[in-house]
């Protein structure tokens, strides 16, 4: 890999995997436009551990309490973080099991379909519009419950098929249930924990049995992904404290409509 190639994936990956505009969408237009050969799936390991080590920096004061409440769960003290790691468990099921379902029937390979990508990162920034304008800013993590980690945990499986966004696409779904903009974001990145954790150790196996070895260009991608995804985190995080999600809807309305482009031309 090219220095440019590391740094180019490593922003795109650490920037796109927490902002709601679609990590795929951009993975597949990047190589399209500067014909660059596959990176390697310890590279796509990497990064993801790059990002999840950005999430756990960035909330580390959540997931200290988190940690410490579900520990006490198994002392028979039920808390409110407690819960809290409960429904984030249970959110997560969804998604493993979708998961499973697509490697099962060979749906594996739905990333390389452009046109699924394309219409799909517009659909769900409508929809993501939709959300943002209708649902009221009402509720907070504190007034989470079960039923609508629930809800919010089987919009996060949509997030495998490309186009959706696992972030875009479970702040939907909070924002829809009556979230706040920022604790619809903040449940989504601590959401994304034992997603990410999860597709990475996947994607550790598929490494090892396709005998790619880990380089010094991973773990480069490793370190860059880690600082953009905090940076982009935090700028979330801010955005979303001051305006809509307007911006993000745009911005997919442009990406899905090149890539249409791309396909029909």
């Amino acid at each position: 890999m090219t220095i440019e190639q590391i740094i180019v994936i490593a922003v795109v990956q650490g920037i796109t995997e927490f902002l709601p505009i679609s990590s795929s969408g951009h993975l597949i237009l990047i190589p399209n436009i500067m014909h660059w050969p596959d990176q390697g799936q310890f590279v796509d390991v990497m990064v993801h551990l790059g990002t999840l080590l950005a999430i756990l920096i960035y909330f580390w004061r959540d997931v200290w309490r988190i940690t410490v409440g579900g520990l006490e769960l198994f002392k028979g003290k039920v808390t409110d973080d407690g819960r809290l790691a409960i429904y984030i468990v249970l959110a997560t099921i969804p998604a493993v099991a979708f998961g499973l379902f697509l490697k099962k029937f060979g749906i594996g390979d739905l990333e390389r379909n452009v046109t699924i990508v394309a219409w799909n990162t517009i659909l769900y920034g409508l929809l993501m519009l939709v959300a943002d304008t209708v649902g009221p800013q009402e509720r907070t993590i504190g007034n989470m419950t079960l039923k609508s980690a629930l809800l919010i945990g089987v919009a996060q499986a949509l997030a495998l098929i490309p186009g959706t966004s696992r972030s875009g696409i479970t702040m939907t779904a909070a924002r829809f249930l009556g979230f706040t903009r920022p604790d619809s974001a903040r449940f989504s990145f601590l959401l994304g924990i034992p997603a990410i954790a999860g597709a990475g150790v996947l994607t550790v196996g598929d490494a090892l049995a396709s005998g790619d070895t880990i380089t010094m260009d991973a773990v480069y991608c490793a370190a860059l992904t880690f600082l953009a995804g905090l940076a982009a985190i935090a700028f979330l995080m801010a955005l979303v404290r001051r305006i809509s999600f307007l911006p993000f809807v745009l911005y997919r309305m442009v990406l899905g409509g090149f890539l249409l482009v791309m396909i029909y031309t």
